[in-house]
């Protein structure tokens, strides 16, 4: 490959990438789990404060145990941190989630998110996922 076909392919895979850190804020926020195949390998792992889960099925059924009571979640990432190599890829990014309980109380949670990925014959997807929490909120009244 030339020096630009090796810039536009590093590009075109970071944003890839970037697109699924957003996406898998969608897909909780919005519980898109009929998508979850546009984002994880079927041999995923995810390690979170609830526990550890492989495979789709089974990490759909995590985020459905801790999310699915709340009236309504709200992921932000940022600070996206990605590494590309060859057919893996790393990406960090920081999540900031609101989790509205009810209509007069919330709590807000602070982690890092730490992705691996490969590129699938279906484009990049995350193989593994490891939550490292850093803050979590006591319930806080609401005012909207």
């Amino acid at each position: 490959m030339t020096a630009t076909e090796t810039l536009i392919r590093e590009l075109a895979d970071r944003s890839e990438l970037a697109d699924l850190v957003s996406r898998h804020s969608l897909w909780i926020d919005e519980h898109r789990y009929d998508e979850s195949d546009r984002l994880f390998t079927e041999d995923v792992v995810v390690k979170s404060r609830g526990g550890e889960a492989i495979g789709i099925e089974a990490i759909v059924d995590m985020v459905r145990a801790r999310h699915d009571d709340y009236a309504r979640t709200l992921h932000n990432k940022s600070n996206l941190v990605i590494e590309v190599r060859d057919e893996t890829a790393t990406v960090r990014a920081h999540d900031i989630a609101i989790y509205v309980l009810d209509d007069k109380t919330e709590a807000i949670a602070a982690a890092v998110h730490h992705y691996g990925a490969r590129r699938t014959e279906k484009g990049w997807r995350f193989d593994r996922l490891e939550v490292s929490p850093v803050a979590l909120t006591a319930a806080l009244d609401r005012e909207l």
